[in-house]
């Protein structure tokens, strides 16, 4: 079951993927023919009908000329609570040193 938290991120996703189209001057159709894919594909993929992965968000971004970073905008990825130390593997713990 997804958290209320997953679907309002997920909608900020989604929002950015419609946005980035509008943005790149494309409709869906045209979009749909770049991807040689039918219409209905971005439509479902732009209102959540169809999930996008992460190999389809990079299709996107190519032609929509955007970076995978302009889709995590608005898009809460780590919380208040959630720390995450970037100078550390995470499969190293404290106190140990990498070899």
């Amino acid at each position: 079951m997804e958290s209320s938290e997953y679907r309002r991120r997920y909608a900020g996703f989604l929002e950015r993927l419609r946005l980035a189209r509008v943005e790149a001057g494309l409709t869906q159709l045209e979009t749909s023919r770049l991807l040689n894919k039918p219409q209905s594909y971005v439509s479902k993929c732009e209102v959540g009908e169809r999930r996008v992965d992460f190999v389809e968000l990079l299709e996107f971004a190519r032609i929509y000329g955007k970076s995978i970073s302009y889709f995590q905008q608005g898009v809460e990825v780590i919380t208040d609570d959630m720390e995450i130390d970037s100078r550390q593997p995470a499969n190293v713990e404290e106190g140990e040193s990498e070899s």
